[in-house]
């Protein structure tokens, strides 16, 4: 049997040529798995961020008789399903919840059963 020498001139059979692409490839699913599980973690603080963005300019267009659910649904992306109530809230307030769907993966394609839910409030102004 004749033995080699290694790239980093260590000496060997030579039996273990490939192995990284084995191992790499027997880890490549792990690693697409991780990553969408870290790109969902994404879209789920993502779905907050617009869950309460969208209460936000609501509760702001309702202290002024404006339009609560156009101006919340104004902000929102269309691939971000859900509902949108305004009302009043304690005296001399205004409320919007906003209550969104988390999207699997791809926005607009599916959605997790997670609702999301963004409350905001304001202070009722007067017409001048």
């Amino acid at each position: 049997m004749r033995v080699g020498r290694t790239p980093t001139g260590e000496a060997g059979d030579g039996r273990d040529r490939g192995q990284t692409i084995v191992e790499f490839v027997g880890m490549l699913p792990i690693i697409l798995a991780a990553l969408a599980m870290m790109w969902q973690f994404v879209l789920i603080g993502y779905t907050f961020t617009l869950a309460g963005n969208a209460a936000d300019e609501g509760a702001r267009a309702a202290a002024v008789d404006g339009d609560c659910q156009a101006a919340a649904r104004e902000d929102l992306p269309s691939a971000w399903q859900g509902e949108i109530a305004c009302g009043p809230g304690a005296p001399g307030m205004v409320t919007a919840t906003v209550r969104l769907k988390v999207p699997v993966l791809f926005p607009g394609v599916a959605n997790l059963p997670l609702t999301i839910t963004g409350k905001a409030g304001a202070v009722e102004e007067e017409p001048r």
